[in-house]
């Protein structure tokens, strides 16, 4: 498998970012780490080896996208600095590390991608996802929490609005342009109903009554009351899912 790592500096949030790329060619798949993760957390985990084949077929291949968690979601610090923060990061990915991503792939700038991740990942991965259907039309969400409220400890404002699915989800016109985009897509979010996945499962349920209202077609996976929150059931699920994407 073929391993690139790179370092560059973001003019958005004004520090150097690290990344990695796997594989040679098919689908570009951005992966977002737990929270507080860092860009090397799934190679640690040695989750592409379990996709290891696909990855070798030149049907997907992944870069790995560095969070800053701790100083947004994960901080308690003033909710408009952390959720500005929390933007500039948006920009960052959309502006500098995917076009970045896609020139060394050897991919067309314009090139549809995937979204992955568990966890805060999978949060992650499905709002960049709703937010941004023009260039990503797959995603992958494991255990995410999709209503963001709590982190927000009593403060909104537009950038909070932003960064909440099920907030602008169900506001969305059920004619506006990006139902159409969804549901000419492949989203897939999965949860376990077993330890620890009580409040994923609880806003995954509730964004699927937005997704059903609005007529979005995302396929809402619900696993038993055996399927925790951790590792080993995220292996599994990549392994179940993935090849059904690519």
């Amino acid at each position: 498998m073929q391993i690139r790592y790179f370092r560059e500096y973001s003019e958005n949030l004004n520090r150097f970012m690290e990344f990695k790329m796997y594989g040679h060619g098919g689908k570009m798949c951005f992966v977002f780490p737990c929270q507080d993760g860092r860009f090397f957390e799934w190679e640690d985990r040695k989750m592409f080896w379990l996709i290891e084949d696909l990855i070798e077929q030149g049907r997907i291949q992944f870069c790995t996208v560095d969070s800053i968690d701790k100083e947004t979601w994960s901080s308690y610090e003033d909710t408009h600095y952390r959720m500005a923060l929390q933007e500039d990061w948006v920009r960052y990915v959309m502006n500098e590390l995917v076009p970045s991503a896609l020139y060394k792939a050897g991919l067309p700038e314009d090139s549809k991608c995937m979204t992955l991740g568990a966890s805060m990942g999978g949060t992650h991965a499905a709002n960049f996802f709703f937010r941004f259907p023009d260039r990503f039309d797959k995603c992958l969400g494991l255990s995410g929490v999709y209503d963001m409220d709590e982190y927000f400890h009593g403060v909104y404002d537009e950038n909070c609005y932003n960064n909440n699915p099920c907030t602008y989800l169900a506001n969305m016109d059920p004619t506006h342009p990006y139902v159409e985009m969804y549901n000419n897509s492949q989203a897939i979010l999965c949860v376990g109903q077993g330890s620890w996945e009580e409040v994923c499962s609880g806003t995954l349920r509730k964004l699927k009554g937005i997704l059903d209202e609005k007529g979005i077609h995302v396929w809402c996976d619900f696993w038993g009351s055996d399927v925790y929150h951790d590792w080993p059931w995220w292996e599994v699920q990549i392994k179940y899912f993935i090849p059904k994407m690519v």
